[in-house]
Order: C-alpha cells, then sequence, then structure tokens
C-alpha cells in the first residue's frame, strides 16, 4: 500500500509542528513537512523524528506544487507577522492562502486543511476593520467556497501560549502576586481558548481520518478548534491554582498598535465567535479529539516557569 502523504505548511512553527508530531504519533499518515529553510535546526529535528522535510515558500507557487505532489492531504497556515510577508503589505496572507488553494487544487489534494479566523471586519459590521492576520484568512475560507477544492476549516481560538510567550503574566513589584494583563478587556467577557501544542494536531488528523465518509460530514465544513470558553478572570483563577501565588486579571490599556487594539476591542464587544457557538465542538469530539482544559496548560506549562 503507498503511503498516505499529507504536506504541512509552517511545520517549524506553533501549529505547523504540532501537525507533524500528531501524524508521527499516529502513524497513519506521512507528515511532509515544508519549511523555507531544510537545514534549519527546527527542521532538522522534524527530520531525525521522522517526517519527510522539503522546501518551500508561499511567495514560489513553483515550490508549492512540488512540496504537494503525490499527497493525499494539505495542511495550510500562514503567518501575517513574518517580516517577508508583513512586507507584501496588508493583503499579504489572502494572496499566500491563495496560492496554497491553487497549488492544492492543480495537486489533486484531496483534503485541504485551513487554519482561520473570523472575519473582524464583517462581524462588526465595519467597526473593527483593521485586524488584517484575522480578516486576511477568513478571505481565503470564501476563496475555498468559491473553488473545486475538497476542503476543511478550523477555526482557532487564543492561544494559550501566548500567555508566556508575550510575558501577558507578570509579577508584582513585592513578587507576592502576578498579574495577567490583557489589553481593553471586560473583567466577565469570554475568551475562546486552544492550546495549540496539544490540541491543533488531533484536530487537523480527526478531519484527515473521517473526510471520506460522508456521514462524517468534513468536506465544505468549519470547525471549531477551541478547547475551552471562559473569561480571563477565571483564567487567571486557573493560574493561581497551578502555581500557588495569587493571580489578578488586569484590563490593561491600549497598546497603540492599531491592530492589535482593534482584535482585543472586537473580541471583547463581539466575542472571537458567536455565543451561540458549542465549545468544545461536539463534532470534532464525535471524531475522538480531546480538548486540554485551562486547568491543565496551568498545570503542566505555567506552573514549571512561575511557581
Amino acid at each position: 500500500m503507498s503511503a498516505r502523504n499529507v504536506t504541512v505548511f509552517g511545520a517549524t512553527g506553533k501549529q505547523g509542528s504540532s501537525v507533524v508530531r500528531a501524524l508521527l504519533d499516529d502513524g497513519t499518515f506521512t507528515p511532509r513537512a515544508v519549511t523555507r529553510n531544510a537545514n534549519s535546526e527546527k527542521a532538522q529535528k522534524l527530520k531525525q523524528l521522522g517526517a519527510e522535510v522539503v522546501e518551500g515558500d508561499l511567495w514560489d507557487v513553483a515550490s508549492l506544487k512540488n512540496a504537494m505532489k503525490g499527497s493525499e492531504g494539505v495542511f495550510g497556515v500562514t503567518d501575517y507577522y513574518d517580516p517577508k510577508n508583513l512586507a507584501q503589505g496588508e493583503t499579504s496572507e489572502t494572496l499566500m492562502g491563495k496560492h496554497l488553494v491553487d497549488a492544492a487544487t492543480e495537486a489533486d489534494v484531496k483534503l485541504f486543511v485551513w487554519s482561520s479566523l473570523p472575519n473582524c471586519a464583517k462581524a462588526s459590521y465595519g467597526k473593527y476593520s483593521n485586524v488584517y492576520h484575522f480578516d486576511n484568512k477568513a478571505n481565503v475560507d470564501d476563496y475555498l467556497r468559491d473553488g473545486v477544492l475538497p476542503y476543511a476549516i478550523l477555526r482557532l481560538g487564543w492561544f494559550l501560549e501566548n500567555t508566556q510567550n508575550f510575558n501577558l503574566l507578570t509579577p508584582t513589584p513585592d513578587s507576592s502576586s502576578y498579574e495577567l494583563t490583557i489589553p481593553k478587556f471586560d473583567p466577565k467577557s469570554p475568551q475562546y481558548f486552544i492550546w495549540v501544542e496539544r490540541d491543533l494536531g488531533q484536530c487537523v488528523l480527526a478531519l484527515l481520518k473521517n473526510y471520506k465518509d460522508d456521514s462524517a460530514h468534513v468536506l465544505g465544513e468549519a470547525f471549531y478548534a477551541v478547547g475551552e470558553r471562559m473569561s480571563y478572570t477565571d483564567y487567571a483563577k486557573e493560574i493561581e491554582k497551578a502555581v500557588g501565588k495569587p493571580v489578578r486579571f488586569v484590563s490593561g490599556a491600549a497598546t497603540g498598535m492599531e491592530e492589535v487594539d482593534e482584535m482585543y476591542g472586537f473580541q471583547n464587544e463581539f466575542g472571537f465567535y458567536p455565543a451561540q457557538t458549542v465549545i468544545p465542538d461536539p463534532r470534532l469530539e464525535r471524531f475522538g479529539v480531546k480538548f486540554h482544559s485551562n486547568e491543565t496548560f496551568a498545570k503542566e506549562e505555567l506552573k514549571k516557569r512561575y511557581a
């Protein structure tokens, strides 16, 4: 039996590496990890784990076609804030996403899984129209719907890894407690969370293992890769239990970065997703996805750094 290859873009990043590792752990599919530099330390580590590593650039369509050749599935993701992409302007992610879709269509890919986010401009009726790293991805959703490529969309939440990656949890001056500071966010407003490292990969794997079953209704659908919905105030309580020190949520001032401030403004006022969205997504749970809680993330990741 020939290998069931899955091409994974952004393989050395947070999202792609989660997918590669989930595929390797399961063994049903052979991951083909795509990176701009196959000789990088991260790329070589994936190779040592058993992934095929190839070079590809989202601005080089020929390299995308080569990376997808012979692949049954593709995981597509773009990074608005990568310096090379940012230099291409506000619509860079939409263009890169279209490159991926076009290449996958030509390669006769059977399932294209797209990592996406909501369209803030549309959902806010134009009030928050500068959240480009959200709206660009959502524009690719529309491009997929208008095309012929078999696809499924995963709509992600707020990365729990942001807590430490952006130093959002800081000690008070006397080191007796911590403050979790999020700009422009009401203490009671709900947020939608995902532990990317643990949960995104298993979501992608679940879609790949079920898309051939018509009764599973995978093709052409959007799923929510979100483990938990809670306020930052309640998240602070989970952190407090894990680290053994008081943790207080602080609604911070605007950052002065228009896109970031509008992003949080949108999430606070309109919600990351509609209030009626069921979290966790019961469809993914039926496929066997077991989401990790914010409590588990705090115990396993934050405790060792902050306790």
